[in-house]
């Protein structure tokens, strides 16, 4: 089973289910804003994955951070991004035991090979 973690009106997260579905993989949607657990799952995603994997500092929410409050992800990353799931690189995918974030080559070759 594929988890994939996003936004309902992201872009990329709207293809990577296409695309998955498409595969003919079993899979689920979990909104990152409306569903899922962050207090749970963002310290696991970056003590797996790492606080600048994880971190989208290209978005419109990070440029719209106060410099104290992007400090934060130096200091408290965990905290940061259950605060602001918009930061949080999209999207997040749980499948076959692995962490996967965006849907980059690499990342569609690893959750895609799934169905081979």
């Amino acid at each position: 089973m594929i988890t994939l973690y996003g936004l309902k009106n992201c872009d990329t997260c709207k293809g990577a289910l296409k695309e998955i579905a498409a595969a003919g993989l079993e899979h689920r949607f979990v909104d990152i804003r409306a569903e899922a657990d962050l207090m749970a799952l963002v310290p696991h995603w970056v003590k797996r994955a790492g606080v600048k994997t994880l971190l989208n500092t290209r978005s419109t929410t990070w440029r719209g951070l106060s410099l104290q409050d992007q400090r934060l992800a130096d200091a408290e990353p965990a905290a940061l991004l259950i605060a602001n799931p918009t930061l949080i690189k999209r999207p997040v995918i749980e499948a076959g035991g692995e962490l996967h974030i965006g849907w980059m080559a690499a990342v569609r070759g690893a959750v895609l090979g799934l169905a081979a």
